[in-house]
């Protein structure tokens, strides 16, 4: 009860000083701080503008893309000649109309197909001494879709419709080879050889040597023989020649005359005898031995 007398009696009291004004905000070094970190801020904002404006400016940003590269509605058109750092996955690259499509690279161009469980099944690698393929088989085909070449594990076949080695030193099969013709281009000289081994030419229909304008030679350091099973050996020409064969021994006291009979001994050699009235093949039987 005395206390609440002394207040209404405190409060009226009329007060001789006036009324109390309180000031609202920030004043002092704190305003001075907020006005230079405000102007600090504005700066960052102009010079984060102007280089954003100029990396647009630099880089050429547009609204069909950016620099050389195009946004179109089939996907990226890319003008020039480009680098990448990372690997590119794409569906398709092509390159433009009447323009030709170059890779290029320091060290070598690698090409891998592969499936689903990201297993390679097909690579092609270009290198700076090689280029290998890697693959369970290839083909070349014209576009037309005729094979040309093709090879697998199995056999390598070529479709062309004729085969030309243009090598100084010939081609050199370790096997055996199969083909219905061997020709050498018009007048050059076709020469079959085995330097080591022997060369053997086998057709269920026959065999043809045949040269339309030229001579035939079969050499060999030791036999050339021509054997028929079944059947027989023609010799067709207007002319025989066998200018090595051996002489059988002639009478001294005969005439001396340059005609001369062929003999056959019974192991088949042949020789000459000079001729006379009968057959002189007899007297000359040492020659056989």
């Amino acid at each position: 009860m005395p206390q609440e007398q002394y207040t209404h009696h405190r409060s009226t009291v009329p007060s001789s000083e006036g009324p109390q004004v309180y000031k609202v905000g920030i004043y002092g070094w704190r305003k001075r701080c907020l006005y230079f970190f405000v102007l600090l801020l504005m700066i960052l904002i102009l010079v984060n503008l102007a280089m954003t404006i100029w990396i647009l400016k630099v880089m050429n940003f547009t609204i069909d893309g950016m620099g050389n590269l195009r946004i179109t509605e089939k996907g990226l058109k890319l003008e020039g000649d480009s680098e990448f750092l990372q690997p590119l996955y794409a569906k398709e690259i092509q390159s433009r109309p009447g323009n030709a499509l170059y890779f290029k690279s320091a060290r070598n161009v690698t090409v891998n197909i592969l499936n689903d469980q990201t297993k390679v099944l097909t690579q092609l690698i270009t290198g700076p001494k090689a280029v290998e393929a890697y693959g369970q088989k290839f083909e070349v085909k014209t576009v037309s879709g005729k094979l040309l070449f093709s090879a697998d594990n199995n056999e390598v076949v070529v479709g062309a419709e004729r085969l030309r080695v243009l090598g100084a030193e010939g081609t050199v099969f370790p096997k055996s080879i199969e083909t219905p013709n061997v020709r050498a281009d018009p007048f050059k000289e076709l020469r079959l050889e085995s330097p080591t081994r022997s060369l053997v030419m086998e057709a269920p229909k026959g065999v043809e040597i045949n040269a339309e304008a030229g001579n035939l030679e079969a050499t060999c350091r030791t036999e050339l023989r021509l054997e028929s099973k079944d059947g027989e050996i023609k010799l067709d020409a207007a002319k025989i020649k066998l200018p090595k064969l051996p002489h059988g021994s002639y009478s001294p006291t005969g005439t001396r005359q340059k005609v001369f009979e062929v003999c056959v001994c019974a192991n088949g050699r042949l020789f000459l005898s000079q001729a006379g009235t009968g057959s002189t093949c007899q007297i000359n039987t040492s020659v056989c031995l």
